[in-house]
């Protein structure tokens, strides 16, 4: 369960105990009706996949829009929270592009 977006190890532990299942049990193993269950209690309990996506991404819209800190960091491309900027932070900065005119020492 945990390869869908929005559902980690403890939602899926949870899942599996509202819809009676041991945790133990492999994917192939499962019967139709406890897959059914499944798909229902993360139908109406959980907020999964592209409907997640949405939220998170109009989230970030809000930030970039009220202008911010948060937003502008956003807008940068920039970390967001608190990281350090001076080293690391390649992630979010990209691969390092060299400054015309700086000496190698």
């Amino acid at each position: 369960m945990t390869y869908i977006h929005g559902i980690g190890p403890a939602f899926a532990k949870q899942i599996c105990q509202k819809a009676g299942i041991e945790t133990a049990q492999r994917v192939h193993q499962l019967t139709d009706d406890e897959v059914i269950r499944i798909r229902e209690i993360i139908d109406n309990d959980y907020r999964v996949e592209g409907d997640l996506r949405r939220e998170v991404a109009m989230n970030i819209k809000r930030l970039l829009d009220l202008g911010c800190y948060r937003g502008l960091r956003h807008r940068r491309g920039l970390p967001v929270r608190g990281q350090r900027t001076h080293t690391n932070a390649r992630t979010r900065k990209g691969k390092a592009r060299p400054i015309a005119g700086k000496k190698m020492a």
